[in-house]
């Protein structure tokens, strides 16, 4: 913290923060660590930076109780969380509506551009809304940091916070860090024109904007030039793994169930895995089709390989979340009346949310099959070989940032090429002896070299006052 009393030297900024409040039945406040993602990682890296703020909104009723309370003490080294308020029209219209209907559907290229979007006036009062949460966000900032203090603004949602902060508090060093891919222009254009400028204008208020792939950086880079807006300072940060919170969770007793009952499962049969949410970018359906072709062709792997699908639901209230997941599920059960042999049934998807399942699939596959659409990095191409201690194999998507680092070693595939993925599962299946291990070993050594806490140093460093160092 500064001299100042309660004001931070650093202060990282989210929608959804590392923990949430628990209310006891005295009424007493106690944070809880949250599950997966970001933000865990992130909170081991900001181990040893004394003083820092997270400021994140306010998501249960709990949390609306803390935030009256200002900084709360995380017990977590020196870590305080601040939580932002909002009405839940407010946080509905910006997070539902805004965020997750749209400019993540934008920047993953989701649109069925024959159908959707649908921008009317329903749609432009979100969007204020949109204004109003980054506003509430951009308040709570400038009345926590101190002067000159560091601030690391993480992801879409927040995409308006620079240039409100360049009016407001010219004196702060500012960073944004997008953890998804940027739109090209050509997506971009789909947005309604005010949205569309005020939204770049907001991200060049920012000192520094960071990417995990070039690509990325490349695309925002074009939006930005095409908007006419002065250009903040890019960067490209890729983020590795938390090795030591994956290996904590491998040594839990909660882990060593889950190995056997994997392993009893499995039946001497190998293991192709996919780990992700249920959602539209991660590209579940040509999976599943890549693997029903595969059986097709390659008879030798029927009764002999077994497709886990470790896949938890996401943002299911939205239509076309649960539209999907019914598709998935039909498509799983068209494959298992196909290609079931011996009673065993080649395909299993998993929704249960337990990370210690999660880790324990990771330590167990023979082949890794990561295919998204798109993807800002997807950390679990990192994961998985990071923990794999049977010489698994990637096949990883082009389209994903983190093939930019593991392509050489991966099994690249273009993710809407079926007929391609069979094949390059086919080969990942069939590599072995010297050559598998060999390439395992590679790819692991690329999946750990950006650890988290050398992540947030080298974001850190190109954070900035606006206007200083761009172009």
């Amino acid at each position: 913290m500064s001299e100042r009393s309660g004001l931070a030297d650093l202060l990282v900024v989210s929608n959804r923060g590392p923990f949430s409040l628990v209310a006891g039945p005295d009424g007493s406040l106690t944070p809880r660590p949250g599950g997966g993602g970001l933000a865990p990682s992130l909170v081991a890296a900001l181990a040893g930076t004394s003083g820092a703020t997270w400021v994140a909104a306010a998501l249960s009723d709990a949390d609306r109780q803390g935030a009256a309370a200002g900084a709360i003490d995380s017990g977590q080294d020196g870590l305080s969380l601040r939580l932002v308020a909002l009405e839940p029209g407010v946080l509905a219209a910006a997070y539902d509506v805004v965020a997750n209907a749209v400019l993540w559907f934008v920047y993953h290229g989701l649109f069925d551009a024959a159908r959707r979007p649908v921008f009317d006036d329903g749609w432009l009062g979100a969007w204020e809304g949109f204004g109003i949460y980054n506003r509430a966000f951009a308040d709570a900032v400038a009345e926590a940091a101190a002067p000159g203090a560091v601030v690391l603004v993480n992801d879409y949602h927040l995409s308006l916070v620079g240039a409100m902060l360049a009016a407001d508090r010219p004196d702060l060093r500012t960073v944004h860090f997008s953890h998804t891919p940027f739109a090209s222009a050509e997506e971009l254009a789909m947005l309604p024109h005010a949205a569309a400028r005020e939204l770049m204008a907001g991200m060049a208020g920012f000192g520094a904007c960071g990417f995990h792939s070039a690509r990325w950086e490349r695309a925002f880079r074009r939006c930005a030039s095409e908007a006419g807006d002065a250009l903040p300072a890019t960067f490209v940060a890729p983020l590795g793994p938390d090795l030591a919170r994956l290996q904590q969770v491998a040594a839990t007793p909660e882990c060593a169930e889950r190995m056997a009952s994997l392993q009893e499962r499995l039946a001497g049969r190998r293991l192709l895995l996919r780990s992700d949410r249920i959602e539209l970018s991660k590209n579940l359906l040509r999976g599943l089709r890549a693997f029903d072709l595969l059986l097709a062709q390659q008879p030798q792997w029927r009764g002999s390989v077994v497709h886990v699908i470790r896949a938890y639901a996401s943002r299911e209230g939205l239509p076309e979340y649960l539209a999907y997941r019914s598709e998935v599920e039909h498509l799983a059960a068209v494959v298992n009346e196909r290609w079931s042999v011996g009673g065993h049934e080649p395909v299993v998807v998993d929704v249960e949310d337990d990370f210690a399942s999660t880790v324990a699939a990771l330590r167990s596959y023979d082949t890794l099959l990561v295919n998204p659409v798109r993807d800002g990095m997807n950390l679990v191409a990192k994961e998985g070989p990071a923990l794999n201690e049977v010489d698994g194999m990637l096949v990883l998507s082009e389209q994903a940032g983190a093939y930019d680092e593991l392509g050489a070693e991966a099994f690249g595939v273009q993710p809407f090429d079926v007929s391609e993925t069979a094949r390059a599962l086919h080969e990942a299946l069939s590599l072995s002896g010297s050559a598998r291990h060999e390439r395992s070993a590679r790819l692991r050594a690329l999946a750990l070299a950006h650890p988290p806490a050398e992540w947030l140093q080298s974001v850190l460093s190109h954070a900035r006052a606006p206007g200083v160092g761009g172009g």
